[in-house]
């Protein structure tokens, strides 16, 4: 089993490949993460280890598709996740998040100049290494990066009056997570020489498992009594952040629900009698298997697309992640 995939690679020679090739990114990181002034190289260093290396080994499984040894797909693959990395440093600002990957966070440890600064030294590496690519390399992730932002402010801004919440929250994480897992399939089927309708496919397939993730990790905050999501049970809901099981428990509240409608109303749940009130109700709502049923759509979803892929040892992996996403979530 590889460490940055959830799923087990049965065949052995797309096993080899593939820890072969994180292995080659992870040298191509720790390259990327050098700078001049101490402080920077510190900071870009910090948030390289812990990672899953979810976006580079999509990258990877893609390239199987064509020529899976193509100089050019690890280098992709550095910049795809330079460029997650990256949105990690911004995104611990705007949260004001003092954990990360289980350690302080940049902006806890250096403050939240060094922090920004950081991020944005990765996303000029990660457009440093993409530039010799070729324009088409430099013109997608411009628009994913766009796409990024636009899901972060979607985000930040919240619901526009008169859309409906759940709504916009899909678009969120279609946005700020599926947009570059998307770009991470199609780089590795781009650079591969994969046919056109591989590359069709494969782009809205790892879209849609990327969100299947993040819907999958919403459950799991909820539905775990452990930290099997990479967080502590609950951190959503004690920080007044609303998910996928909470909007479905407000969209479908009646009337023996008021009790959870007031707790998941409050700003936050700092409190802990409040928080384990609120989770206890959350865990035995119905709407806990509303947003189970939303993961299951998207990863069939996924599915779909996949199996219209050449049938390769690849394949096999990609329509597993569909399987693990579901089954995680019990």
């Amino acid at each position: 089993m590889i460490a940055a995939v959830p799923i087990a690679l049965t065949d052995a020679a797309l096993a080899a490949d593939v820890v072969d090739g994180l292995a080659q990114v992870e040298d191509g990181l720790r390259a990327a993460a050098r700078a001049e002034h101490p402080v920077l190289a510190e900071a870009a260093e910090h948030l390289m280890a812990g990672g899953k290396r979810f976006r580079p080994t999509l990258v990877l499984l893609a390239g199987q598709f064509g020529a899976p040894r193509d100089p050019r797909i690890v280098p992709a693959a550095v910049a795809v996740e330079l460029t997650h990395l990256a949105t990690l440093y911004h995104d611990d600002v705007m949260d004001e998040a003092d954990v990360r990957h289980g350690g302080a966070s940049a902006h806890s440890r250096w403050g939240n100049t060094v922090a920004i600064l950081t991020g944005d030294y990765l996303f000029a590496r990660a457009s440093e290494i993409l530039a010799d690519l070729g324009a088409e390399a430099i013109r997608i992730q411009a628009e994913t990066f766009a796409r990024l932002v636009n899901g972060q402010i979607a985000e930040t801004v919240g619901c526009p009056a008169g859309e409906d919440p759940l709504d916009h929250y899909l678009g969120v994480v279609t946005e700020k997570t599926g947009s570059l897992m998307a770009t991470a399939g199609r780089f590795g089927a781009m650079f591969s020489g994969a046919p056109a309708s591989v590359i069709d496919r494969i782009t809205p397939a790892c879209a849609a498992i990327g969100v299947a993730f993040q819907l999958s990790d919403d459950i799991l905050d909820v539905a775990s009594e452990s930290a099997q999501s990479g967080k502590t049970p609950g951190t959503d809901l004690r920080e007044g952040v609303r998910t996928l099981p909470m909007l479905h428990a407000l969209r479908s509240a009646g009337p023996a629900d008021g009790r959870l409608v007031e707790l998941l109303s409050m700003p936050e749940l700092t409190d802990p009698v409040l928080h384990a009130e609120a989770l206890s109700l959350l865990r035995g709502h119905p709407a806990m298997e509303m947003a189970r049923a939303d993961t299951r759509q998207w990863a069939q979803q996924a599915r779909e697309l996949i199996l219209d892929l050449p049938d390769v040892p690849a394949r096999a992996a990609f329509e597993a992640m569909c399987e693990f996403v579901v089954e995680r979530t019990g």
